[in-house]
This record gives structure tokens, C-alpha cells and sequence, in this order.
């Protein structure tokens, strides 16, 4: 069978610095007619996985208006005008930013945020080997953020008592738990 749904028209209703709004009239795979489509189109986004030397998580702690609520979040940013291609770059420059910390970045996943109506791919790395920058980037001047080192069980007790919600950061966790979580043993 056939899934594709193929666009019949769009329309654009907003476009933005983040991300672009449209409209899409659908003829459907399955013969029966036509459906509407809200879509938005994101630019990209970098998420980090950052390892402290002594196997602390790194979170950042900032107030997120869509959700009017504090979100606890690993590092992360929006894609700048002629990144795409450059996305380790743009990692480095955000881990930089946010955290004072610049390290060895490794590819981990990328993936898809809400793809019922976004298009949103963030591309996940993780950081080791971390050294603090003496003079590091500027936040950029909207950023109001606390930065955490937490340790895997503590990141988890945000989890379970429903205070960290943020998808790439659930993932972030679930690789730790997954591939790394052995390190933490050879240093207690």
C-alpha cells in the first residue's frame, strides 16, 4: 500500500527566525478524498550529552514560557543561518555558551521531536573529556539558565518526581543509562 500523501497545495502562514508555519491540502493514500495539514518547518537543533571528569551530568536549569513552567534540559540550541553541515561546530559553540565547558564531541543519534506536525530534527553528540574555558562565549542575551552537575541518580529523581519532562534530554539519559552508566563505578 501506498502511504504517501501527496501535497495538493501549500500554504505559508508564518514565517519566522525558529521556524516556518504552512498549511497543506493532502489527497490521501487511501483514495478517499482530501485532508489539511498544519505544519511547521524548524530549522535544526544540536543537542549535548555533557560528561563531567567526574562522571557528572550536566543540566541546565531555565524557565521555558511555552510550557510556563522551569525545565531542566541538557545543553541545546537552534541552528544559526548556514549551519547545516556544521552541526558539531554549532554543538561546541552551545555546550560553550551555556556551560563554560568545551570538550571531545562524539555523534550519538538524531531524531525527529513531534513529527505529527513538526519537522524538527535535533542531532544528539556526546561530550567528554571536558576542560572549563577560561573566557568562554556569552549567553545569549535572552538566555537566563542555572547550570547543574548532577549525577545520573539525581538527574533520575528529577524524572521521577515529574520536574524534568524535556524529550532530547529523556533520550540523553536513556543512552546513558544504556552505554555508560559503568563509568560512574570507577571512581567511587
Amino acid at each position: 500500500m501506498n502511504f504517501e500523501e501527496k501535497t495538493i497545495e501549500r500554504k505559508i502562514i508564518f514565517q519566522g527566525k525558529i521556524f516556518d508555519v504552512a498549511v497543506d491540502q493532502v489527497k490521501l493514500p487511501n483514495g478517499l478524498g482530501t485532508s489539511q495539514r498544519e505544519l511547521v518547518f524548524h530549522k535544526g537543533a544540536v543537542a549535548i550529552l555533557a560528561i563531567t571528569p567526574k562522571d557528572k551530568i550536566i543540566l541546565v536549569k531555565q524557565y521555558r514560557k511555552a510550557i510556563e513552567n522551569i525545565s531542566y534540559e541538557i545543553p541545546a540550541g537552534k541552528l544559526e543561518l548556514g549551519e547545516i553541515g556544521l552541526e558539531k561546530e554549532a554543538a561546541l559553540r552551545e555546550l560553550e555558551e551555556e556551560t563554560a565547558y568545551t570538550g571531545h564531541l562524539t555523534f550519538l543519534y538524531e531524531f525527529y521531536t513531534s513529527i505529527g506536525f513538526c519537522d524538527e530534527k535535533i542531532i544528539l553528540y556526546l561530550a567528554d573529556n571536558l576542560t572549563k574555558v577560561a573566557n568562554p562565549r556569552p549567553k545569549d542575551d535572552d538566555e537566563v539558565i542555572e547550570v547543574l552537575e548532577l549525577s545520573y541518580e539525581e538527574c533520575m529523581g528529577l524524572v521521577k518526581s515529574g520536574q524534568l519532562q524535556d524529550a532530547k534530554t529523556l533520550i540523553a539519559l536513556q543512552y546513558y543509562a544504556l552505554h555508560l552508566s559503568q563509568r560512574g563505578e570507577q571512581h567511587d
